[in-house]
């Protein structure tokens, strides 16, 4: 039973030394580009009432959300998305505003899925939500700060594949499919299960255009060039105005000179059913994971009584780490700590000097030597523990000043700190 206890339950680990550093490190980069973007923080509960999240959201499923009941008996989940969680206080904080509200945030979501088996189950989230605008430059302004994030995460090669979710409901409405026969088809085509596609489709009453658009979405990827082969063969209202704010997007993000980083695919759909516009996912190597993701959601704030468009975006932390990790990249530590190692008899002077560092801004660790420890087990101690250099007091006014890496020695006086 101790033994067990050692160990963390299935989905869940703990992240320490230098990854927790690097971690925290990565996550100041990227809310630092979203503070320049003029976003202001916020924080909401790691848990809410099971309503935030129900079906008619359009979140994750039932099945997948962890829930337990408060002493009153209420339903209860720990938060598989905090999109919704944002829509509830921007609905209740904001209800009158109605210029352009911008909101970040950085926490853990949720989920209990068995086909997530071997992977994680807690995942650390880091987003943006901009509220009250529901134009082409807004849309344009989120995947510039996607793509800029990432830059400054240290990422040189990735790609932003951008769709948009009205062109599939769009061409479903137009085939008359009925809400079973769509969630069965999303699954077919996230699949890329053609044969079921085709047997869908083959029981239906629509055009052979539209059949083959059907047939051939798994393959609508890539440039703008893919734009005109599609509006050939449809002539549906809503499909083409999501082909339309898909051009327009480009030509803006082009003007941010970051349209080397998108790419478009009007096969793409989301999870979450609460997207009404632009849906988009960033991919790079290292990892065959999303590390971000986002899009337009104009109905979900309604929900919770104030009527506004809105369009967001998430970092999937983990999964950057990983692929950073992978590619060497972005992961060197900003600020390493110094090790003040002193005896007994020069601890007064070991404190003074601590206090004078932190005052200048280093981080400093206090340390009173032991006799069983030798100085080449605290340098060894120092490398373990990323401490880039020790400070040894022998004497009062003499300081061995050791570099942890190379193992060279210095000595200086005390006054000359």
């Amino acid at each position: 039973m101790i033994n067990k206890l050692l160990h963390t339950p299935e989905g869940v680990r703990d992240i320490y030394n230098g990854e927790c550093e690097n971690k925290l490190h990565l996550q100041n980069q990227l809310h630092q580009v979203m503070k320049l973007h003029g976003f202001k923080d916020i924080q909401t509960p790691t848990f809410e009432f099971f309503d935030i999240f129900n079906k008619e959201r359009g979140t994750v499923a039932d099945k997948d959300m962890y829930k337990f009941f408060d002493k009153e008996g209420n339903t209860l989940v720990l938060r598989p998305d905090i999109t919704p969680s944002i829509a509830r206080c921007a609905a209740k904080y904001y209800k009158n505003e109605e210029l352009p509200i911008r909101l970040c945030y950085m926490g853990s979501t949720f989920i209990n899925n068995s086909s997530y088996q071997g992977k994680l189950k807690e995942f650390t989230q880091l987003g943006a939500e901009l509220i009250n605008d529901s134009s082409i430059d807004a849309d344009a302004q989120m995947l510039a700060l996607t793509i800029e994030c990432l830059l400054q995460a240290g990422l040189k090669e990735f790609q932003v594949e951008i769709g948009d979710a009205d062109f599939f409901r769009g061409l479903v409405e137009e085939a008359g499919f009925d809400e079973e026969e769509e969630n069965q088809f999303r699954i077919l085509i996230e699949n890329k299960n053609l044969f079921g596609v085709e047997e869908i489709i083959s029981n239906k009453e629509i055009s052979s255009d539209l059949k083959t658009i059907f047939l051939n979405l798994p393959e609508l990827f890539g440039s703008l060039d893919k734009f005109t082969y599609v509006k050939s063969l449809t002539q549906n209202e809503r499909a083409l105005q999501a082909i339309k704010r898909l051009e327009d997007l480009y030509s803006i993000l082009a003007i941010y000179k970051l349209e080397k980083y998108v790419s478009f695919d009007l096969g793409m759909l989301s999870k979450y059913n609460y997207y009404t516009g632009i849906i988009f996912r960033a991919y790079t190597y290292g990892t065959g994971e999303p590390i971000a993701a986002g899009g337009r959601y104009d109905n979900l704030v309604g929900q919770f009584g104030k009527q506004a468009p809105a369009i967001g975006l998430a970092f999937y932390v983990d999964q950057l780490m990983l692929a950073l990790s992978r590619q060497k990249k972005g992961l060197e530590k900003s600020i390493e700590n110094t090790l003040i190692l002193y005896k007994t008899i020069v601890r007064e002077h070991a404190i003074v000097l601590a206090s004078h560092f932190r005052n200048e801004g280093m981080n400093i660790e206090l340390l009173r030597e032991r006799t069983d420890y030798t100085l080449e087990d605290y340098i060894a101690y120092a490398k373990r523990n990323g401490i880039g250099g020790i400070l040894y007091f022998e004497t009062g006014s003499i300081i061995k000043v050791i570099n942890s890496y190379s193992g060279e020695i210095q000595e200086a006086k005390f006054e000359d700190f």
